[in-house]
C-alpha cells in the first residue's frame, strides 16, 4: 500500500526542479554576447593616452584650426608630451559621431589641416574611426605608436 506523502515531501522535488532551472538559465545568460564597445569621449581617450605615456594638456574644444565652422563641433586642440617630446606638440583631434560621418568628412580634415599645419610635408595623421588625429611632425616612433594604440583602444568598434 502506498505511503501518504507530506506537504514537505511534495514540495521538495518542485523546489529542486526550480533551483535547477534557475541555475541552467543563469549559466546561459553568461554566454550572451556583450554589447559592442562604443568609442570613448575625449576625457576617456585622454586617460587611455596617459596610460600609454602621452600626457594631454591645455585642450580647447571647438578649434578646428581653419575656417570650416562645420568641423568645429568635432574638433579639439590640445598639447601632447611624452617619450622624446619634452616640449610637446599641438595636435587636433576630430571626433565624428559614427563611421559614416567619419568617412564622409575625412577629406575635409585634410583640407583644414593644410590651413594650420604650416609645412604640409610635415603633417602627421592617424586615422582610427571615428577619430582623426592630426599635428605637425615628425613625431618620434614611440610617441606615434602610443597615439595609434591609444586611439585603437579608445575607438571601440569605430562608431
Amino acid at each position: 500500500m502506498p505511503r501518504p506523502t507530506s506537504a514537505r515531501g511534495r514540495l521538495l522535488p518542485a523546489v529542486a526542479a526550480l533551483a535547477a532551472a534557475l541555475a541552467i538559465g543563469g549559466c546561459s545568460a553568461l554566454r550572451a554576447t556583450p554589447p559592442a564597445p562604443t568609442p570613448a569621449d575625449f576625457p576617456g581617450l585622454a586617460g587611455v593616452l596617459a596610460q600609454r605615456g602621452v600626457l594631454v594638456t591645455d585642450y580647447v574644444s571647438g578649434d578646428p584650426g581653419c575656417d570650416d565652422p562645420t568641423l568645429a563641433p568635432t574638433a579639439i586642440r590640445f598639447e601632447a608630451t611624452g617619450f622624446e617630446l619634452a616640449e610637446g606638440t599641438t595636435i587636433r583631434i576630430y571626433i565624428f559621431r559614427n563611421r559614416e560621418a567619419y568617412e564622409r568628412r575625412r577629406g575635409d580634415v585634410d583640407i583644414c589641416a593644410l590651413a594650420w599645419a604650416g609645412d604640409p610635408a610635415a603633417i602627421e595623421a592617424i586615422d582610427v574611426s571615428p577619430y582623426v588625429l592630426v599635428g605637425s611632425g615628425p613625431w618620434p616612433p614611440e610617441f606615434k605608436r602610443a597615439l595609434r594604440d591609444g586611439l585603437i583602444e579608445a575607438g571601440g568598434t569605430g562608431g
